[in-house]
Order: C-alpha cells, then structure tokens, then sequence
C-alpha cells in the first residue's frame, strides 16, 4: 500500500535529486531531507524506512500518466 506524502516532501526530495544528478548535493540539503522524512514519520507511524523508499519511488521511478480514452 502507498504511502499518502506530503508535497512539500516530495518537493525536497525532487531538489536534492536534481542535486545529486548534478553532482551538487550537499550536506545541509541531505539533512534537510532526512529530517523532514524522520519527522512526517513520526507524525504518521510509518517506519522511517517506508517513508524513504515510497518517497525515493515516487521521485525517481514515477508512474506514467494514464492515457486518456
């Protein structure tokens, strides 16, 4: 079952992607992350595990959009 993320999440997670890809990810930017994943899993009582893997899915292997009919 999906997890239900956040947007601004997802958004921070998309931010460092792009950072990593770019060879520019740092420190500060990688916490940011961590912290921000940490908390939205204490707050939901999802492991900090599944919110990591649903999150890192949902930015670098999105689903395509369902064609319309």
């Amino acid at each position: 079952m999906a997890i239900e993320l956040p947007s601004d999440l997802i958004e921070k997670e998309r931010s460092a992607w792009a950072k990593i890809q770019a060879g520019a990810l740092t420190v500060e930017t990688a916490l940011e992350v961590h912290e921000a994943i940490m908390a939205f899993a204490a707050e939901s009582g999802e492991s900090r595990l599944a919110v990591e893997m649903e999150l890192k899915r949902v930015v670098r292997h999105p689903q395509p959009a369902p064609e319309a009919s």
